[in-house]
């Protein structure tokens, strides 16, 4: 069996002696990057000299590992984590480090920046700190009551951007990287269907609807580019299975991607390959093997059990898995600030619905 085979159901609220050195693994990259304000790329406009700030200052909540939205999901693989393995070695830790992170002054800025500036993360950073949130409403934990309360005030932030923006939005962004809908779509709608916000979900369903009901053939050969961490065909299809009924999906998903083989192979699709992981975009590719990893088993997993595509999509969601996972490590910042919590996403199967309880 497969070391991806092994690590999929890894994650449990009992996990294995390997599984804790994994998770421990990921938490210690969270840890490591959380706080540390540089290297640090900033999305920030200038109007004046004045507006010149250091990232800690601009954003003292998620200043951390190089920008904002890694700083959001490495805080919330802190919560993942943290949630799933209790007694893991490092829980202390992170409870530690997210008290540090989660006050009510710095959750004060990050809103006036956020109200202040309607494109800001938006839509990739803003959605996973939806999905911080939504893991924190799924908690039975004390500091996350606390937490959440405190992080209130942003999260509505958050949804106000979404109910404002996707009136407005005529077309999906069908990138592999930040910029896609697809992907953010997915971690909203997990949101809202998670804090039970009936109209942002019903926005976003017929939104989602009207973009992608009537898409066929995508051009699956044409990927990966060459800085893509996100695929938008399978993306697609995750976010569709979200959506539509398991038989209408199946029909869908054949119109979509009809080159979807039944003999169980897994080479029909590639893993990406990455030539220089201390180059942060072409790193990337990394990243577009765990997401398509989780892309894939959630397609297959969302087909009629008798689907013959269920086999192929398994086998190249494990070589996906494999390549992807084998390259989460701290050797090169470019990575390591960031792998650790698609890993996490992947590997503790919060891709899948219902939410793991």
């Amino acid at each position: 069996m497969s070391r991806a085979l092994l690590v999929f159901g890894m994650l449990c609220l009992t996990p294995s002696t390997g599984a804790n050195q994994e998770s421990d693994r990921f938490m210690q990259l969270a840890l490591d990057c959380v706080h540390r304000e540089y290297p640090n790329k900033i999305s920030h406009v200038l109007n004046e000299d004045a507006d010149s700030a250091v990232p800690r200052i601009l954003h003292p909540v998620f200043y951390g590992c190089f920008d904002w939205h890694s700083s959001v999901h490495g805080h919330w693989l802190l919560l993942r984590l943290l949630r799933l393995s209790p007694e893991s070695a490092l829980a202390e830790a992170s409870r530690a480090a997210l008290h540090t992170s989660f006050t009510a002054r710095g959750v004060e800025q990050e809103v006036l920046y956020l109200r202040g500036d309607k494109t800001f993360e938006r839509p990739y950073g803003t959605a996973w700190l939806l999905q911080l949130t939504a893991e924190l409403r799924e908690w039975d934990d004390a500091d996350a009551k606390r937490w959440l309360a405190v992080l209130a005030p942003l999260e509505q932030a958050a949804v106000d951007q979404y109910l404002s923006w996707l009136p407005k939005l005529a077309y999906p962004i069908r990138l592999g990287t930040h910029n896609q809908t697809a992907f953010a779509f997915a971690l909203v709608l997990d949101w809202a269907r998670t804090a039970g916000h009936r109209e942002l979900e019903e926005m976003l369903q017929a939104k989602i609807r009207t973009f992608h009901l009537d898409d066929r053939a995508c051009p699956l050969s044409y990927e990966p580019s060459g800085e893509d961490f996100l695929s938008p065909c399978l993306m697609e299809a995750d976010l569709m299975r979200r959506v539509m009924a398991r038989e209408a999906f199946s029909r869908w998903l054949g119109d979509f991607l009809p080159g979807i083989p039944t003999d169980g192979s897994a080479d029909w699709l590639s893993p990406g390959i990455v030539l220089d992981p201390t180059d942060g975009k072409l790193v990337h590719l990394d990243g577009v093997n765990l997401s398509r990893a989780w892309n894939l088993r959630a397609i297959a997993e969302n087909l009629p059990e008798s689907d013959q595509r269920r086999q192929s999509l398994l086998a190249a969601a494990d070589a996906h898995g494999e390549a992807g996972l084998s390259s989460v490590s701290s050797e090169h910042y470019e990575g390591s600030h960031w792998l650790a919590s698609f890993a996490t996403y992947l590997t503790s199967r919060r891709w899948s619905l219902p939410p793991v309880r």
